[in-house]
Parts: C-alpha cells; sequence; structure tokens
C-alpha cells in the first residue's frame, strides 16, 4: 500500500472525484471500488450505508448574501512573539517532525486576560544539533494593549523536550491553571502552577511517567466521572521509532525521499487517567478506552479530541479522531465505562463508508437549533468532515457538501479546525489551519504546496436559506490578506485577548513563527462572555452547558478548552448578539448536573458566575 505522497494527495483527490462520478453514473460500482481500496488497507472496516451528495449545482452563495467585513491583522511581531517553532527535522523526514505545534490561551496568572503558550519540539537525540541547540516550550505573559513579555524561564517552563501537545487544567482545584504536555519518547510533563508565576514538574508525583515509546499528540482534561475533579485524556498516534521510522524508507517519484505514510505504521491505544486526590490512575482498559481491531490489536491512530455530552444524558462523552482508521466516540455509561459507538452513531466514516485521515476536531451548535456539528480536519482530497446530529437523534451524518465545507476543503490539508463567532451576530463560524506534510510536494504536485493559506467561513445564520449552505468562504477582501497568508498550518485557536469582546486568532506553524491575528471587527455588534468557576463541581466548570436566549436567538455552549488540534482555546464562553439590545435570559447545567437560571440585562461585558452553592 506505501506509496510517496503522491499516494496521499494526487490518487487521492483524482480517486474522490473518480469515485463521484461512478456514483453518478453506476450508483454501487463506485461505493464498491472505495470499499475495496478500504478493505485493502487492513486498517478500516466496511460498512453498509453511505451519504449521497446532490449533483445539482448551486448559485454562488457571495451572489445572493453579502459577507461582512471584518478585517483580520497580524500583530505577532508588534506584540513581542517572537517564538519560532522548532521542527527537529535533519533531512531524514521523520514522521513526528510533520505533526507538532500545540498552543494554548489561558489566564496562567490570574490577572483577567489570556497568555499564550507554544509546545515546542527538539533536534532528535541522534542528530549533531543535539548538543548545541535546545529549544524550549515557550509562555507568553499578557501584559495589556497588545503587548507580551516572553516569562518561560522565569515560569520554569524552559524545557527542551519532544513536545506535541498541551493540555490546560486546574486538575488540583487550587484555583491555578495547571498544564499537561504531550510528546514523544517518555517525556510528556504534567507542570502544576504554584500560583506564583512559576510552574513545578510534578510528573513523576502525579503518577503520569510515560514510556519511552509512547508517541502523543492531543490531550485534554475533563470530568468523566463528575466527581469533582479533572481527569485526563490523551491521544495516542502509532507504535513509532526511528529505526521503524527508517526501515520505511522510499522516495518520491523525483527521487528524493519522501515522507512516510501512517499506514505503514501499527496503530495504538488512548489513554485515560482517572483523578484521584492529585494522583492519576491509568484506567484506559477497565473503562472501555482501549479499541481493537479485527485481528485483535490496537486500532486507534489518534490526533484529535473534543469532550461534549453527545447524548444530552448529563455526562461527557469523547470523540476522537484517527487518521487512516475510523473516528472513535465514547458514550459515557455513568458508572465509570464507555461504548465505542462511532459507527452506531455514523461519526465513523466519511460519505463514502471508509475511513479518511482524521486530524483536528472541533464540535458546536453552529445551526443554533439544537442539532450537533462535529468537524474533523483531513487529508489533501478529503474534504473536512462535517458530521451533523439528526433533529430528535443522536445519529449523525457527513452534511459538509450541504453546509458549503465541501468543495473549498477538498483540495487543502488540514489539521486544526475551530468554531468560533468571528462577527458576533450570534451563529458559529468556521476555520481551519491547513498546510501538508511533504516538505518537497511542490516537486512532484504542480497544484499543491507546504505552506498553504488557512481559511475561514462566515455562517450564513438566518440567511443560509437564500444561500443554500451554512458556510461561505471568507476572501481576502472581506478580511484582510493577513489571515489568508500561506502557513505549515497545524494548531488554530481563537480567544478575546485584548479584551475587547470579539475573538482574536492564534495559527501555529511548522518550524516557523506563529500568526497572531488581531480581530478589528467594527459591526456594532453586542456581545455578552461568561467565565464559569466550579464550586463542588470542577473548578475549571469543565463540562458545564450553557443556553442563551436573546429574543428569537438561541445558542448553546459548552464549557471545554480542548479543540482544534494538539491545542487549547479559552474556557471562556462568547456570545455574539448581533443587534440585539434587549435583556438574555441564561440557562446553566452545571457538570454536576445543577441548574441555575438567570436574567442578565447589560450587554456587552464579561460576567464571572460561580457556581451556586
Amino acid at each position: 500500500m506505501n506509496e510517496a505522497v503522491r499516494a496521499d494527495s494526487n490518487i487521492i483527490v483524482r480517486a474522490f472525484f473518480y469515485s463521484l462520478a461512478f456514483l453518478l453514473v453506476a450508483g454501487g460500482i463506485g461505493v464498491g471500488i472505495w470499499f475495496w481500496v478500504a478493505s485493502a488497507s487492513g486498517d478500516v472496516d466496511q460498512i453498509t450505508e453511505f451519504d449521497s451528495i446532490s449533483p445539482e449545482p448551486v448559485p454562488d452563495p457571495r451572489s445572493v448574501v453579502q459577507v461582512p467585513k471584518v478585517r483580520f491583522v497580524d500583530v505577532t511581531k508588534e506584540a513581542g512573539i517572537d517564538f519560532v517553532h522548532e521542527s527537529g527535522a535533519d533531512g531524514r523526514k521523520l514522521l513526528p517532525e510533520i505533526m507538532t505545534a500545540g498552543v494554548a490561551l489561558f489566564d496562567y496568572d490570574n490577572d483577567g486576560d489570556l497568555d499564550i503558550f507554544f509546545a515546542n519540539f527538539a533536534p532528535w537525540p541522534s542528530s549533531s544539533r543535539a548538543a548545541t541547540d535546545r529549544p524550549t516550550q515557550a509562555l507568553y505573559r499578557n501584559d495589556g494593549n497588545w503587548r507580551f513579555t516572553n516569562v518561560t524561564k522565569e515560569a520554569g517552563l524552559d524545557v527542551t523536550m519532544h513536545a506535541l501537545g498541551v493540555a490546560v487544567g486546574d486538575y488540583d482545584n487550587d484555583g491555578w491553571n495547571d498544564l499537561y504536555v504531550s510528546a514523544l519518547l517518555g517525556e510528556a510533563r504534567m507542570f502544576r502552577n504554584l500560583g506564583n508565576g512559576r510552574f513545578e514538574d510534578v510528573t513523576d508525583r502525579v503518577g503520569l511517567r510515560a514510556p519511552p515509546e509512547e508517541f502523543q499528540t492531543s490531550c485534554g482534561f475533563l470530568d468523566y466521572d463528575r466527581d469533582g475533579d479533572l481527569d485526563l485524556f490523551v491521544c495516542r498516534y502509532v507504535v513509532w521509532n526511528e529505526e521503524i521510522n527508517e526501515s520505511l524508507f522510499f522516495r518520491l517519484e523525483n527521487g528524493v525521499r519522501g515522507m512516510v505514510n501512517p499506514r505503514q505504521f501499527a496503530g495504538t491505544h488512548c489513554r485515560l487517567f482517572r483523578n484521584d486526590d492529585g494522583v492519576f490512575s491509568d484506567v484506559s482498559q477497565e473503562a472501555g478506552i482501549e479499541v481493537n481491531n479485527l485481528q485483535g490489536k490496537p486500532l486507534g491512530k489518534a490526533l484529535g479530541v473534543v469532550f461534549l455530552d453527545v447524548n444530552r444524558d448529563g455526562w461527557c462523552d469523547i470523540v476522537v479522531a484517527n487518521d487512516t482508521v475510523r473516528n472513535f466516540l465514547f458514550l459515557n455509561q455513568q458508572d465509570g465505562t464507555f461504548r465505542e459507538v462511532g459507527q452506531e452513531y455514523q461519526v465513523a466514516f466519511g460519505p463514502y463508508g471508509i475511513a479518511r485521515s482524521g486530524m483536528g476536531i472541533d464540535a458546536a451548535d453552529f445551526r443554533n437549533n439544537g442539532t450537533l456539528g462535529i468537524a474533523v480536519g483531513n487529508f489533501s482530497g478529503e474534504m473536512t468532515g462535517l458530521f451533523v446530529s439528526k433533529p430528535g437523534s443522536h445519529v449523525f451524518s457527513d452534511e459538509a457538501m450541504v453546509a458549503g465545507l465541501g468543495v473549498p476543503t477538498t483540495k487543502p490539508l488540514t489539521f486544526g479546525v475551530c468554531f468560533f463567532d468571528y462577527d458576533l451576530d450570534g451563529w458559529l463560524d468556521f476555520a481551519q489551519a491547513n498546510g501538508h506534510v511533504e516538505p518537497d510536494i511542490a516537486a512532484t504536485e504542480e497544484d499543491l504546496t507546504y505552506p498553504q493559506p488557512p481559511q475561514l467561513f462566515w455562517n450564513c445564520g438566518p440567511m443560509s436559506r437564500k444561500a443554500q449552505c451554512d458556510f461561505i468562504e471568507v476572501k481576502p477582501e472581506d478580511s484582510g490578506p493577513d489571515f489568508f497568508k500561506p502557513i505549515v498550518g497545524r494548531g488554530i485557536v481563537a480567544g478575546d485577548l485584548d479584551g475587547d469582546g470579539d475573538l482574536d486568532v492564534v495559527i501555529t506553524g511548522i518550524g516557523s513563527a506563529p500568526r497572531v491575528l488581531r480581530n478589528d471587527q467594527q459591526l456594532g455588534h453586542h456581545w455578552l462572555r461568561l467565565h464559569l468557576v466550579g464550586k463542588h463541581c470542577n473548578r475549571n466548570a469543565y463540562g458545564a452547558e450553557v443556553t442563551l436566549t436573546a429574543g428569537k436567538l438561541r445558542q448553546w455552549r459548552c464549557v471545554s478548552a480542548t479543540r482544534s488540534y494538539l491545542s487549547q482555546c479559552e474556557s471562556t464562553l462568547t456570545f455574539g448578539l448581533g443587534k440585539y439590545q434587549g435583556e438574555v435570559q441564561l440557562e446553566i447545567t452545571w457538570p454536576c448536573g445543577k441548574k441555575q437560571s438567570l436574567t442578565i440585562d447589560k450587554l456587552d461585558q464579561l460576567l464571572r458566575i460561580e457556581e451556586p452553592e
């Protein structure tokens, strides 16, 4: 099965359109071809249902609906953020080199504004650079007025490690956000926030020392057992080491060594760690997190994870994006265990019944109608997945094409994905970070590049019927050129970095500086931001749900930082209200199940809401 990256891009692109043509001409013939290709890999399971895609042409939505003018401005340099990501690349093209670059937005010093943490990689131990090049993680303190200060060393985070992702959460409920940093080579770390501007490495003390063979990716905190403290979920990718990687050597069509296809590596299990008074226990097996293939071997190749209550029973579920094997949906059984129902709920496969190359993931009620949308970034030639629950049901169907994401997202290779309301009109928009995995892809594919433009999609909201789609792709003439400059994109996160109520964006890139984008919207839209603080539940209030009603507009949000790819968005909730100026009603369901109702008559403010006694 292994070929050069051409097999991961050009052939997939052609196969997509060929299969679509076959579907239109001969129905089952195209589907049969896809099933044959999928089963030949040995990594995916077949299913018997698929969602057809309508071939009927639709009008250009931009001809009937006007996209708002909201400018994003690159302020990275002027803000004092001089971080440059280290990929570790030394010419051997080892797989992890193109899978890194997590980022987190969080308030580490409790001063009320968002700071930025960048996860950083390092040269390989076998590299000649290892002894002299010692890149560290990076923490930038927000000093206000778009000025950030590098406080990595004084914070105790000047640690060199082969880091990939990051999780933010107050695991000991002391009021200070802690960090878990996922990594290779057994170098993952738990950093406890001491509350004095410094972090302490407590990895061994809390029982989270990882074995050297683990290839950890995205990670996040959640309270899956509703006991009031945060547990930890860690995605693991494949069985990997340098020797395995180099034994799979191959060349591109032009003779250059290419990146190895992940299908060539064996899968692994994700890990769930239960928090027992500040010490973590691995409960993956007993909790039902370990999923095997038909041969009884680990199936997963996990890259992205998101936490939310999928079936609305009051307990947090887990959705995992897998690369080249089916996605997982772990349904919480309310007794400390989970049941994997990805195929049953139809989020496991793409619309042709085969697994895609799942990278980053996010989930939201983007239609404001109680249905849930789960977005998954995929490989070039595989459109971004948009699994939407059917009204009155927990079963999903991939609606990327009808929603307006299908065609524009087919060519790019997508990692991070993120729902956020960038124009504050009350409807969640969508963005994704793109970038290829093959540095030399342009030498063999003239229409593909290694750095690729990020994409931004505006949610039409009430005008979706007129536009005949939910999302319209935003162009540089709508939001300025800075957002769309090519980057080998990986993480993409949103948060209010300057306290003005609208959401700014940070995008990370492989081997490059990040991009910090200031949102300069001036539409006169109102907003309300909510920062929830748990008392009896976990202090971050992860898992809390908020429904806001403003006139006829109803919005639903779930508190969670873990989104995108390897990254963490801010956990404060932002509700755009458009031109609405009246009272709003809030219905809060706290993670322990307690309900709270509030009426708010003042808009354009950040509210801190504590869990009632």
